[in-house]
């Protein structure tokens, strides 16, 4: 079974929905015991880094998402979700987040320069790094291919865990993962064919 963490952050219905299209049933809870039987976790979010780490406190399921993901289950952050996997963020103050990548997540805006708009939204293509072995996310994709992005902030210091960037007036971070956890910046759900492929192969690890 796979579960989508509903700790009140994000929209849940177009993951669920893009899941329901691969003939994979996913089911949304924020019941601990559901979590700890799914053999895989999409953790999704949407808003603030802050509030989205403090409902995860509150709820427990940090401590939880730490601990299934110390087992070595799958799972994969999308959007605010893959931030949150990160040490800690730089939105509106710093703010800690769940340790399980290294690196932080800062504001694009000094990174891309002027004349391009924050957030960043619109599709851009993937790229990989050079002399990496790619991503099982990736496994049914070529590069260059493109996917759909709606983000004011991007994952930084985290070389060693990038698996794809995108070029929005600089490289930023498109996806990362270490074992088992694993995120895209971008939303697969809204991505099309190439989003489907995504879910799909974080289906079947």
């Amino acid at each position: 079974m796979l579960a989508i963490v509903d700790y009140g952050v994000g929209n849940l219905f177009s993951l669920k929905s893009s899941l329901k299209r691969l003939g994979i049933d996913a089911l949304v809870t924020g019941d601990e015991k559901e979590l700890r039987r799914a053999e895989r976790i999409i953790l999704p979010g949407v808003g603030a880094f802050e509030d989205a780490a403090k409902k995860l406190r509150q709820s427990g399921l940090d401590v939880l998402l730490k601990e299934e993901a110390a087992a070595g289950k799958p799972l994969m952050g999308i959007c605010l979700g893959m931030q949150l996997l990160f040490e800690k963020s730089y939105e509106y103050g710093e703010h800690p987040g769940l340790g399980l990548l290294p690196g932080t997540v800062k504001p694009i805006a000094p990174m891309i320069g002027e004349g391009l708009k924050v957030p960043h939204i619109g599709w851009n293509g993937l790229i990989f790094p050079e002399g990496k072995k790619k991503s099982p996310l990736f496994r049914e994709l070529d590069e260059g291919e493109c996917v759909y992005f709606v983000h004011s902030y991007a994952a930084v210091d985290c070389e060693e865990a990038v698996t794809a960037k995108a070029e929005y007036g600089a490289l930023l971070t498109a996806a990362a993962g270490k074992g088992n956890v694993m995120g895209t910046q971008f939303h697969p759900e809204k991505s099309g064919d190439t989003g489907l492929r995504i879910l799909k192969a974080f289906a079947e690890l």
